[in-house]
């Protein structure tokens, strides 16, 4: 598929959370009640929605996002960076008074992790604030919408009227927030933090809690758990059957394949199960296939910034979603373009366009 069909072609519309990030690099993390000087410092776009975007933005797709800011300082640099990388800002609504959402993050430069301490803006968004005309619109020709979480209200609007429109919805789950449960029950698609499935379901491993997302949300294909330098694993639905009536222990089968995997091997990879009952001792079984995605080894005199590579690989997903990449090629797509945004400060310096030559294969 041509770069100039996608970008004519496929719209993705998402609502959640916009705001701008102030980055501070330190040394290493300060002590309570220490006085420390950062190493440098950035003023960048943030929020999960604003960078999933962003990043779909510069894969080829065409994204109008649905979200709030006020009519102040931050606002109108959150609004002038979208616009600077292609993504429709029609349908942010803009109050006149309040303030936009910030978050200030202290990057360590030893450990690599990064500590974020948001300011939601406020006044926050309400379904009320956008006519229901205008999220039509929104949706008008989308072929895939996308939600974080946020903005609850809003979001189950624009899903409802998704679902009429027979517009698959990717959910990215980081957290347990409110209205949540509504939201997962008319997705398609979940991409979910390290510690989510186990958090929702109460499962005592990853793979069980999978399956036990799977059988509670019978409308999902498939979920993604992301894991970090680990990489990630998935469980993808069968839409069939399977002849055999053997079942398999889905713990024991992500131990069978961690098995394969190849530790000498930096570029991502995907390893998978074949299709085959999967079962979960105390929860129940599935028809489905596992995978294993690695994540790339980036030199550590290359690693700078792990803010927002969560929101990268959602980004890389949809873009995977509309070009139909089979979920092999998905996920290392998507692990190449986190390891990507992970060598630059903030959550969007790093984030690649399409014509970047470490994507060269995946877009021939």
């Amino acid at each position: 598929m041509s770069g100039e069909s996608l970008q004519e072609n496929f719209i993705v519309v998402g609502c959640g959370a916009v705001g701008l990030d102030l980055l501070a690099t330190v040394a290493a993390f300060p002590k309570p009640d220490q006085k420390i000087r950062s190493t440098s410092f950035k003023t960048q776009g943030g929020g999960n929605t604003g960078n999933a975007l962003t990043c779909a933005a510069r894969l080829g797709l065409k994204p109008r996002i649905i979200s709030k800011v006020a009519d102040d300082t931050q606002g109108r640099s959150i609004l002038d960076e979208f616009q600077a990388d292609g993504v429709d800002t029609s349908f942010i609504v803009v109050s006149k008074e309040g303030t936009s959402p910030f978050t200030y993050i202290i990057v360590d430069n030893q450990t690599k992790s990064r500590t974020c301490l948001h300011t939601p803006g406020f006044p926050p968004m309400k379904p009320d604030d956008l006519p229901e005309s205008s999220i039509l619109s929104a949706l008008n020709g989308a072929r895939i919408a996308y939600l974080d979480g946020r903005l609850h209200e809003t979001a189950l609007v624009v899903a409802h009227e998704a679902v009429k429109k027979n517009i698959p919805i990717l959910m990215d789950a980081e957290r347990l927030r409110e209205g949540l449960d509504d939201l997962l029950k008319v997705v398609d698609y979940v991409v979910c933090a390290a510690q989510f499935p186990q958090a929702w379901t109460k499962a005592a491993t990853v793979p069980k809690a999978l399956i036990s997302m799977l059988l509670s949300l019978p409308k999902i294909k498939f979920v993604i758990v992301t894991l970090g330098k680990d990489g990630c694993i998935m469980l993808e639905r069968s839409a069939n059957e399977v002849p055999s009536t053997e079942e398999m222990d889905v713990d024991k089968l992500l131990e069978s394949l961690e098995t394969r995997k190849n530790g000498s091997v930096c570029i991502p990879t995907c390893i998978s199960s074949s299709v085959t009952k999967l079962r979960a001792e105390g929860i129940g079984t599935i028809c489905g296939r596992l995978y294993i995605g690695t994540a790339e080894n980036i030199p550590p005199s290359e690693l700078i910034d792990t803010t927002g590579a969560g929101d990268a690989f959602s980004g890389a997903v949809l873009y995977a979603i509309c070009a139909n990449f089979a979920p092999e090629k998905m996920l290392c797509f998507a692990a190449n373009v986190a390891a990507a945004k992970c060598r630059a400060l903030g959550a969007r310096s790093g984030l690649p366009h399409r014509t970047d030559q470490r994507l060269a294969s995946f877009m021939q």
